[in-house]
Formats: C-alpha cells, sequence, structure tokens
C-alpha cells in the first residue's frame, strides 16, 4: 500500500477522518462522500530551518560581528592573583565551580566576560577584575542592597 505523506484527505461522512491512501480516497469518491485534499507546505521533510532569501543579504554583510575578549591585563592579574595564593588553574576551578579550561581561557585572554565567572573569580583571589581599580584588592565591606 503505497503511501502518499503530503496529501491530508478528509473523508466527511460521520466526523472527519483522515484518510491517506489513494485506495481509500478513491473508495470515498466511488461513494459519493465530499473529499476535501489539502497540501501540507514540506509535509515530511524537516524544513523548519530553510534557508530564507536574506541568507545572501547577510552573506553580503561586509562588517565583521564578534563578541568582545577579555582583555590581557584582566588575565596577567588573574594569573598573578593564582599564583600568590599558590593555586593552579585546576585549583581555583575547583574552588569557583568551573572547569580548568574556563580558567585557562580567561587568563589567555580568549574568553568571552562573564559577569558571573569574573565575580567568581574576583572573591577567589581577593582582586578585583572588572571596573576601573583592576588588579586593587577587594574590599571587604558589607554588601550595598
Amino acid at each position: 500500500m503505497a503511501e502518499d505523506w503530503d496529501t491530508v484527505t478528509v473523508l466527511r461522512k460521520k466526523g472527519a477522518a483522515q484518510a491517506k491512501s489513494k485506495q481509500a480516497i478513491l473508495a470515498a469518491q466511488r461513494r459519493g462522500e465530499d473529499v476535501e485534499t489539502s497540501k501540507k507546505w514540506a509535509a515530511g521533510q524537516n524544513k523548519q530551518h530553510s534557508i530564507t532569501k536574506n541568507t545572501a543579504k547577510l552573506d553580503r554583510e561586509t562588517e565583521e560581528l564578534h563578541h568582545d575578549r577579555v582583555t590581557l591585563e584582566v588575565g596577567k592579574v588573574i594569573q598573578q592573583g593564582r599564583q600568590s595564593k599558590g593555586l593552579t588553574q585546576k585549583d581555583l576551578a575547583t574552588k569557583i565551580n568551573e572547569k580548568p579550561q574556563v580558567i585557562a581561557d580567561y587568563e589567555s585572554g580568549r574568553a568571552i566576560p562573564n559577569n558571573q565567572v569574573l565575580g567568581k573569580i574576583e572573591r577567589a583571589i581577593g582582586l578585583k577584575l572588572r571596573g576601573k581599580d583592576i588588579g586593587k584588592p577587594i574590599e571587604k565591606g558589607p554588601r550595598a542592597k
């Protein structure tokens, strides 16, 4: 029995039933029933990620779009703060619940800055990594709410 998944046929008899085989459609037509066939767009295909006509326009776009990376200054401060506390990259990563690769990326300036991660590193090494006082010790005062 050959099934055509692109067409959905509604047979109007007692309630609307869907017949997918050509034989069922022909049998319904012979009986004189109302047969409604509708074509579904991209039925039976994985087309939710179809290429739109804007793709060519995007390809012609010349402006380079890229994320800002952590500055080398921040990387050096993380490295010095970590070494002054006698921690390896792995130790620091474990302390702040991140992977060692994350610390390596921040120190080498390859990481895209994430304030949550930067905050955890700041608290672990006790040095500021954001704002104008990069490299200065964090003041241990009550946090303003």
